[in-house]
């Protein structure tokens, strides 16, 4: 077994892989670790917990190249689906708005959104603003796990 992660987000979220193969997210906020993986949700109180279960190596990313890049496809600190060109911000519905290339007019939202379609809430990453305009939804979102539980809460109701 050779854990490694993928960051996704500096020092906040990571894509984790078991010799090359997804197995789960891990994310941290206020010093806790939390695995989400489709077995279920483990929490870890400190980094020295969360090295004893996946190795003393599990934070340090091999895949440096990567790494640069999606430093790169971002938009005021949301997440982007590829390099964003002309960003800007939607001050009164606080959006994160880029194009796709540089004389694009077509404008997507960076993040993780989830959206109430008429079938029920989707989830939904760097959707164009015209559908974010249409229908409700709840956003954007810095990583898919803080999506994830959004959608959970809007199911439940």
């Amino acid at each position: 077994m050779t854990i490694k992660t993928k960051t996704i987000l500096k020092n906040k979220f990571w894509i984790v892989e078991d010799e090359g193969v997804r197995i789960g997210t891990l994310s941290v906020a206020e010093d806790k670790y939390m695995f989400n993986s489709p077995e279920g949700t483990k929490y870890f109180n400190s980094e020295r917990a969360l090295k004893k279960t996946f190795g003393k190596d599990v934070l340090i990313n091999e895949v440096t190249a990567e790494v640069e890049q999606d430093i790169a496809k971002e938009v005021y600190g949301y997440p982007t689906s590829t390099t964003p060109y002309n960003p800007l911000l939607d001050v009164q519905r606080k959006l994160p708005l880029f194009t796709k290339s540089d004389k694009s007019k077509s404008l997507y939202c960076a993040g993780y959104y989830i959206i109430h379609f008429d079938k029920g809430w989707v989830k939904s990453f760097c959707p164009k603003l015209i559908t974010v305009e249409r229908y409700e939804y709840q956003g954007p979102f810095k990583t898919d796990l803080e999506m994830k539980q959004a959608l959970s809460k809007a199911n439940g109701k």
